[in-house]
């Protein structure tokens, strides 16, 4: 598991140049990803790739923060908007290269004769591993070296493929990056290699831009250019070297897209764990960025945990239990558990087999036992509905208890309707409460009744028709049948015991 855990949200600038801009480069259509969905979308750990890489560098607090769209850009534009509203968009409308791609950023940015003043960092929008703490060291490498410009690099174990870094032995500085196909056998031994992400001088950056060529194979404005044509220009070009290399991982395909998120959610867990999370599997449990937990929560395998959910102190979640959007209260146990947008009290019960849909308070002490749904149901303290029932648009008091197989019949075709159960009721097996319909505090109802009517504060509710016996009707009705032969040998030993 990696030691690099994300860092809190919030901290400071570093270093003396100010940071004037991320630029997060997000246009590429990512045709490897085989997908309608463009490939910055594509979400792990509870964030889109791009979502992720937007987060890390909102923790460098940078004056502006832009990302360059292109393929598929209303759509990318529109979730960029529900993530980070005060996120700025460029358009690059042609695919032609990193360079250009950058340029379009900074176009957007010194739009109306504005200029920026500082170090630009430039991220690629598919790490999704990448973190803010080391965007920071990124950031403040570049500053107190002077570089006019700071690759992000990492060693790796195996370098096939990517383009090396070439140092100078006598100062450290990058002398070039030599892509593998144009490598010599030393170089090629060299693992330090180019991330594709960048820490520049704004105003040298600016310049430097105007002057790459496209006269490549491709045709393009490479943004590696202007590491040369700096250094050319006689300022120093430097790296800082990733403490992980996985973090600088791009994804390309859905084989990468599954390894970052386990590489993403060892992290999580490891995070969990050391802050006092007992995580019983953590091959089997998967849990969201925005996951929280209090110290002494138990994960028990095959356990999803997604969006908002909160686990508090001293909670048990699993084996085998999805919650999305839920708080779990201090001590509750939510065991064989789907639940969505509930509120699980403290010390409450949950499960096996149930399902907590959206709008569900599960009071504290409370109790949804074995096979029971609830729907927007508020569960007073120490009520229990143990099995096999539907609590839909309910609202029901303190310690009441809730008979087997009862359903809260809440839709009559066209609207939703409220049933409303007082407190410290009891209520027969087999109920259908008919909404609209209010069940008085400490009223009883009988077993296998359909409840249409109110039911005063301590009354006993019987709704079911009077029971009677047609004798003989299995032997007229069916004749021959293995039932009329049991029913023979019944009575007939029953007459033989007389």
């Amino acid at each position: 598991m990696s030691a690099n855990l994300p860092p809190v949200l919030g901290s400071a600038r570093t270093g003396e140049t100010p940071l004037a801009a991320v630029v997060v480069l997000a246009a590429g259509e990512g045709t490897r990803m085989k997908s309608a969905t463009p490939k910055v979308l594509h979400a792990i750990c509870g964030r889109s790739l791009v979502g992720h890489v937007v987060a890390a560098s909102r923790e460098l607090d940078p004056e502006h923060l832009v990302v360059v769209v292109g393929h598929a850009r209303d759509q990318v534009r529109a979730h960029l908007t529900e993530i980070d509203p005060s996120v700025r968009t460029a358009v690059q409308h042609e695919q032609n290269g990193t360079g250009h791609a950058v340029r379009m950023g900074l176009e957007e940015l010194t739009a109306g004769g504005a200029a920026l003043d500082g170090t630009v960092v430039v991220v690629c929008g598919d790490t999704p591993l990448l973190t803010g703490e080391t965007l920071r060291r990124l950031s403040e490498t570049h500053a107190a070296d002077g570089n006019a410009v700071t690759v992000l690099s990492a060693e790796v174990p195996d370098a096939t493929g990517y383009g090396r870094i070439v140092r100078d032995g006598a100062n450290g500085a990058v002398t070039e990056i030599v892509e593998h196909k144009d490598a010599s056998p030393a170089q090629r031994a060299i693992r330090e290699i180019n991330s594709g992400v960048f820490a520049f001088d704004a105003r040298l950056l600016a310049e430097a831009l105007g002057k790459v060529r496209t006269d490549n194979s491709q045709g393009e404005e490479y943004l590696t250019d202007v590491l040369g044509i700096l250094r050319e220009a006689g300022h120093r070009v430097g790296a800082a070297v990733a403490g992980d290399h996985r973090e600088i991982l791009g994804i390309n395909n859905r084989v990468q897209l599954a390894q970052a998120r386990r590489l993403l959610n060892e992290r999580l867990l490891e995070r969990a764990m050391l802050a006092g999370v007992t995580v019983v599997d953590p091959a089997s449990t998967w849990v969201d960025v925005t996951v929280g937990f209090g110290p002494d929560a138990v994960v028990h395998p095959g356990t999803q945990l997604l969006g908002a959910t909160r686990v508090a102190s001293g909670a048990e979640v699993g084996p085998h239990s999805r919650l999305a959007d839920t708080v779990v209260g201090e001590g509750a146990v939510a065991s064989f558990t789907v639940a969505e947008g509930a509120q699980i009290g403290a010390g409450a019960s949950v499960g096996p087999y149930a399902y907590l849909r959206p709008g569900t308070v599960l009071g504290a002490n409370a109790k949804a036992g074995t096979y029971v749904e609830m729907k927007n149901a508020s569960i007073g303290e120490g009520t229990k509905v143990p099995h096999l029932s539907y609590v839909g648009d309910a609202t029901i008091g303190e310690y009441t208890n809730i008979g087997a197989a009862s359903v809260f019949v809440n839709y009559d075709g066209e609207a939703k309707h409220h049933t409303t159960v007082g407190s410290h009721c009891k209520t027969g097996s087999d109920n259908m409460f008919v909404a609209p319909v209010t069940i008085g505090d400490g009223a009883y109802t009988a077993a296998g009744s359909v409840i249409t009517k109110d039911v005063p504060p301590g009354s006993l509710a019987v709704a079911r028709g009077q029971q009677r016996n047609i004798e003989g009707w299995v032997a007229r009705k069916r004749p021959g049948s293995a039932a009329a032969q049991a029913a023979s040998s019944a009575r007939q030993e029953s007459e033989g015991e007389r």
